[in-house]
């Protein structure tokens, strides 16, 4: 069970999201500053700094647990289960537990890493990051079946069929704010892209 402390931790990071959410759809990604989102969620600027180290980690406060998620996975695996299995269960339980992968904060971060170089480069810092962590413990987890360059190209294929998945959702905002057809578009695109791994 969690502390008082730890729950009003998570209050406020949803808070400074949610601030952060609405200011940037307003007045736009370069027009909102640090001290906009803190005042609008009630905190100072140096408290800002103790939940994101900067404005563009706010665009992005689910890739930890989306990383956590696989690798949970990958430790619970199920005797006999495949590796490519493993991940679009870890994939099954993100969409569950979170809507971070459609709504107005998915929105966003697609169009900023489109329009925004900062973004950009912080999204490809992160992908590349999990990508790495993803695919380690792959490798690690299924020594018979998958070697490094094996378990870098999976994890590639699983994280760039999400990815495009929801790039082509961008084109159709009422579809990224329905979780289903999120987790609808996201399914048949790993499934298309992990295929030769499950077949």
């Amino acid at each position: 069970m969690s502390s008082l402390r730890d729950r009003k931790r998570v209050r406020t990071r949803q808070a400074l999201v949610a601030a952060a959410t609405t200011l940037f759809e307003r007045d736009g990604y370069d027009e909102t500053t640090v001290a906009d989102i803190a005042a609008a969620a009630e905190i100072g600027t140096r408290t800002f700094f103790s939940y994101f180290p900067t404005k563009e980690e706010v665009l992005f406060p689910e890739s930890d647990a989306r990383v956590r998620a696989a690798v949970e996975a990958i430790a619970d695996r199920k005797p006999g289960e495949r590796p490519a299995d493993v991940l679009l269960r870890a994939l099954q339980r993100v969409g569950d537990d979170s809507d971070d992968l459609g709504g107005r904060l998915a929105a966003l971060r697609l169009r900023f890493i489109r329009e925004i170089p900062a973004v950009r480069g912080r999204a490809l810092q992160i992908q590349t990051e999990a990508q790495r962590e993803i695919a380690r413990h792959l490798a690690a987890a299924f020594p018979d079946q998958l070697d490094e360059v094996g378990a870098a190209a999976l994890t590639g294929a699983f994280v760039g069929a999400v990815t495009a998945a929801l790039q082509v959702l961008l084109g159709d905002l009422e579809r990224l704010d329905d979780p289903v057809a999120v987790q609808a578009a996201v399914r048949k695109a790993t499934d298309v892209a992990l295929r030769p791994w499950v077949s």
